[in-house]
């Protein structure tokens, strides 16, 4: 009963659009199965397989392959923006609600989406008189779109698999720029494959963001303290070989690198850390412990001066002899390097050979330059223009010869890395309001640099309050006797 309501109810609706239609056409009966309204596209699949039926029917001897379908309409010319609307609906990955009549289905998963809407070979398509400007601009917005389509694919990715929030999802994946370039790339080049070839973009980018294990290694990131910044910077590095990232975090960890520095190695080595071979770093490493760097130091000198793993191992050795042909043994340059990391790699060696020369001016030799930076060495971060010469000058004012300031950095090399103003200033005034003269003042500090190093509030103040609060009482005493 059920079924012969059904064959009566689509045999009127073929009736009555068949009647709607020759209403309209002409009185050549040829032209019957020309549509002269654009229906959607249901009724136009339905409308054209019983028309074919029809003429089965009529000509039975006539076979199947001998039909000819009706000609496509002629393709319409549309402005820019009607364009730009009709290419963003042939690229959506959701569908949209349609209300009934609709033109033009608005879903890429519908079965007979060619039907409702125009391929983008004929929709691309320059006419004669164009000279392809707008064929550019149209292809440019579809890679646009697309490029929209497959970041929306990797936010899913990560949501459903990963089990991702929707803030952090998104978050991670406005910043994948280049990842999302080689999905779309690669999912555009799975389609020469026979396997892939009737297949839609959304499910071979998929296949694409499962093969490279994506979210795995979102989450295998994250549980290394990374934020989502630094995990998006590190995935656009690899250039799509993600594999590359855990193999690399796996060395670093071996080297006792931990936590965050992991990001900071990465993020400072430079770009082609991921490209380096293993052996050469593992060289290196080496090296560096043969000179006293132990090698559990390493992972604390590497995640402070990641640019050693750019250097190739001829610099490394020119660097490290550098140091070393300034007196320093293997045990002061060991030491040296886990104090300040940088010293090893961050300066250039025309800012290091500067800053030498200019400690030397105090009167320091070759070998006295070494130890001194082998016990702080700080001073090789400390800016010649913007601290030691105001310093200088500062000294000068207060009457402290060139023998005191060299006395001064050889006692207590600290002060030529604190600041001027903040913390030398404040206590030197504190002297001079007291009423001593700028010239014992001096001479304290050269005989005593470490006043300098002592807190204003909680050293220096009470000290002298309780000297004169005992001079005080002393001179009362006497006044009594």
């Amino acid at each position: 009963m059920l079924l012969h309501c059904n064959v009566s109810y689509y045999t009127s609706t073929f009736s009555f659009i068949s009647s709607s239609l020759r209403r309209q056409d002409n009185a050549d009966d040829s032209q019957d199965t020309v549509i002269r309204r654009r229906h959607n596209a249901r009724s136009i699949s339905l409308y054209i397989r019983h028309n074919r039926d029809l003429k089965l029917n009529k000509n039975p001897n006539e076979s199947q392959e001998t039909f000819v379908p009706p000609p496509p309409p002629p393709r319409r010319d549309l402005d820019g923006e009607n364009r730009s609307k009709l290419l963003e609906l042939s690229l959506v990955t959701r569908r949209t609600p349609q209300f009934p009549g609709s033109i033009y289905a608005q879903s890429a998963s519908d079965a007979d989406i060619a039907s409702s809407l125009p391929s983008l070979r004929n929709f691309l398509g320059s006419d004669g008189d164009d000279d392809g400007e707008s064929e550019r601009e149209m292809i440019v917005k579809a890679l646009e779109i697309r490029r929209k389509v497959t970041k929306e694919i990797i936010k899913e990715s990560l949501v459903r698999k990963g089990r991702f929030g929707i803030t952090y999802a998104t978050n991670v994946t406005d910043r994948l720029g280049d990842f999302v370039d080689h999905v779309m790339i690669q999912a555009a080049a799975l389609k020469r494959l026979p396997e892939f070839s009737e297949s839609r973009f959304n499910l071979r980018a998929r296949t694409v963001i499962e093969d490279s294990n994506f979210v795995p290694l979102v989450r295998w990131l994250k549980h290394h303290e990374l934020s989502y910044n630094r995990i998006a910077k590190i995935i656009c590095m690899s250039k799509g070989n993600l594999d590359s990232i855990r193999i690399m975090i796996e060395w670093l960890k071996s080297i006792h690198v931990k936590g965050e520095f992991i990001a900071v190695a990465f993020l400072r080595s430079g770009d082609n850390i991921l490209q380096r071979n293993r052996e050469e770093l593992n060289e290196i490493v080496e090296y560096l412990e043969s000179n006293g760097v132990r090698r559990d130091w390493m992972g604390y000198v590497v995640g402070r001066c990641p640019e050693l793993l750019s250097f190739s191992m001829e610099e490394v050795k020119s660097r490290v002899d550098f140091f070393l042909k300034m007196g320093m043994n293997q045990n002061d340059f060991g030491t040296m390097v886990y104090d300040y990391p940088k010293i090893i790699g961050f300066f250039s060696f025309q800012v290091m050979e500067k800053k030498i020369n200019y400690l030397k001016e105090f009167g320091l030799s070759t070998e006295e330059v070494g130890r001194l930076l082998a016990y702080k060495p700080h001073l090789m971060g400390c800016s010649i223009e913007e601290r030691w010469k105001p310093l200088v000058k500062y000294f000068y004012y207060l009457g402290i010869p060139k023998e005191g300031m060299k006395r001064i950095l050889v006692v207590k090399p600290i002060l030529y890395c604190i600041d001027l103003e903040k913390t030398i200033a404040p206590k030197v005034r504190f002297l001079q309001e007291m009423g001593i003269p700028n010239e014992a003042i001096g001479n304290m500090l050269v005989k005593f640099p470490s006043l300098l190093t002592n807190s204003l509030y909680k050293k220096i103040r009470p000290v002298v309050s309780n000297y004169f609060l005992y001079e005080t009482k002393m001179f009362h005493r006497m006044l009594l006797c």
